[in-house]
Order: C-alpha cells, then sequence, then structure tokens
C-alpha cells in the first residue's frame, strides 16, 4: 500500500476538512469549493503540467459532446487516452516529474478521468434539452475535479453525482463521527490484512517465481490462484474503502464495496462488482466490448491478456 505513504491521504485529509466546513457555513457552495480544493490538490501533486494536460483533455471532451454523437464521443475518449502512449509525449511527461512514481501516478490520473469524461460526455448527449443546463462546463469541472476519486476511483456517474451534489441535507456532527470512527476501524484492519498476506504469505514473491510455479501440483496452482484472487479483492477494500468513506462524510451515497470473490462462480460477476460501469447499454455485448479499447490501452494488447478476457466474459 505505497501510495498511502505518500501525500495522497493528506490530501484526502484536506478535502475532508474543506468539505465539513463548507456543510457548516456555506453549503450552497460546496460543489464549486470542492472543485477549487480539487484543482489545487492536483497542481500540487502533479505539477502545473499535469493539470495543464487534464484541463486540457475536459476541454476537449466537452467540445466534442457539443455534437451529441456517442460514437464520436468514444472515438475522442480513445484518442485521448492513445495519446499516453505516444513516445514524444511520454518523454516529455516524463521530464516533468523526479520519480517513474510520479509520472505512473499521472498516467494512472488520465486513464481514470478519462472514464469520467465520457461518463459525463454520454450523459449531456443522451438528457434532453430540459436537462442541459445542469451539464455545464462547469459542473463537469466539479465533476472531474472531486478529490476523493480523483487519482484511483471508484466510478461514479455524472447523473448520481450531480443529482447527490443538488441535494440538501441536514448536516449531523454526532452521525459523522460515527462514520469516521467505524471507517477507518474497519479500512485499518482491511490494511493490516493485506500488508500481513504480503509479508507473511509472499502474495508478490510466489507470484513471480515461475520455477516454483512450474513445479506445484494443480490443485496447488488452483489455491494460489484463489490467494491472489483474495488478496486483489482485500487490497481493493482499502483503495475503494478510504474514498467511500470521505464520499460518505460529504454527505453522498458511495459505490457498493467489491462483493468477495469466494461468493461469486466467474470472473465477469467479479468485474461488474469492482466497476462501475459509467457506459450504461440495453445489450450485454455492446456493455462488455465498449470498455474493452480501455482496458487493453492500460494493460497492452497481447494474445493471453485477449484470452483472458474472452474466457471471463462469459
Amino acid at each position: 500500500m505505497e501510495w498511502g505513504k505518500g501525500y495522497i491521504l493528506w490530501l484526502l485529509l484536506g478535502h475532508s476538512i474543506v468539505s465539513q466546513m463548507s456543510r457548516l457555513f456555506m453549503e450552497k457552495y460546496k460543489p464549486w469549493l470542492l472543485m477549487a480544493y480539487g484543482m489545487l490538490a492536483c497542481w500540487l501533486l502533479l505539477g502545473i503540467g499535469g493539470l495543464a494536460v487534464i484541463l486540457l483533455h475536459i476541454t476537449i471532451s466537452f467540445f466534442v459532446a457539443q455534437f451529441k454523437i456517442s460514437v464520436l464521443i468514444w472515438a475522442c475518449s480513445l484518442l485521448l487516452l492513445s495519446t499516453l502512449r505516444i513516445p514524444a509525449v511520454e518523454e516529455q511527461q516524463r521530464g516533468w516529474y523526479d520519480t517513474e512514481n510520479e509520472y505512473y501516478l499521472l498516467l494512472f490520473t488520465l486513464s481514470v478521468r478519462c472514464l469520467y469524461n465520457t461518463s459525463f460526455s454520454l450523459e449531456y448527449c443522451w438528457y434532453g434539452s430540459t436537462q442541459k443546463c445542469y451539464h455545464s462546463f462547469l459542473w463537469m469541472l466539479a465533476y472531474m475535479f472531486y478529490y476523493p476519486v480523483f487519482h484511483n476511483g471508484p466510478i461514479i456517474t455524472f447523473d448520481e453525482f450531480h443529482k447527490q451534489m443538488r441535494k440538501q441535507e441536514s448536516y449531523s456532527l454526532k452521525s459523522n463521527l460515527c462514520i469516521l470512527v467505524l471507517g477507518v476501524v474497519r479500512i485499518l484492519f482491511w490494511w493490516w490484512l493485506a500488508e500481513l498476506m504480503i509479508h507473511l504469505m509472499y502474495i508478490h514473491a510466489i507470484c513471480s517465481s515461475s520455477p516454483l510455479l512450474e513445479s506445484v501440483s494443480y490443485w496447488t496452482l488452483g489455491g494460489l490462484a484463489l490467494a491472489q484472487v483474495l488478496f486483489f479483492y482485500v487490497k481493493y477494500l482499502v483503495l475503494f474503502g478510504v474514498p467511500a468513506l470521505i464520499i460518505q462524510m460529504d454527505g453522498l451515497t458511495p459505490p457498493a464495496l467489491p462483493r468477495c470473490v469466494s461468493t461469486m462462480h466467474s470472473f465477469s460477476g467479479m468485474w461488474r462488482s469492482f466497476l462501475t460501469n459509467p457506459f450504461q447499454a440495453n445489450w450485454t455485448i455492446i456493455s462488455w466490448v465498449f470498455p474493452f479499447p480501455f482496458l487493453k490501452s492500460w494493460h497492452n494488447v497481447c494474445s493471453s491478456s485477449v484470452l483472458w478476457d474472452l474466457t471471463c466474459s462469459q
């Protein structure tokens, strides 16, 4: 959980302070205060170059959304995502940072922001003219720079974000403290369990040892695979649990945390639990095919990954 040892947790704490103060004194301006804080946090962590690239992607996506053509929106999102793989762009962006971790944080943030760009643009395309006032560029900025989900998700669709942000709720310090204490205890337990699996069960070391994996029986290999999937589940309870706790303290309803993979019989069920699909479709094949290029652009295309996707989608 190296991400928790940097500045992100402190920036999330800052977001919570701004959010609670705005709920107490300036509820009407809460979305805009959180948007301003998100932009400030982005500048502090990713630099002026990272902030400029994200703003450029947002502006291009909003412009393309004005045509209200779904295929064009998809093409724009994939084109923006593909620019991250251009060698000249990679070299330029690497020069902004001192370490590879900072550069990869920018890449991951841009990839997640691309999903949010696509969600806003598609909903702009689908909704009628009476609701276009709610799909303004300012609301898009508030959605894109909502900091708890900025780097890693989970995914919240623009429609859900907008409805909940506009809803005025009574503020209760006592209930928020209860949410905070219970949430922190749960997250610390999941975090401790994940660290225990890394250091005592050698989850990462076993996966990188090909001779060991080739020497064990099929039953043992199956058990090791299940252990890997369970570790993946516990890790994302932390990665999604921290933002979910902050979202809940903001007065919003966070996406449900992933279900335990031991209760599922297929990987397609697992992915539906882990990822909220912002690209709603009436046909299952469409809702599976459209996100496929996004996954391939993040993880690269190779025969084994394509085979894995095909088998997991069944």
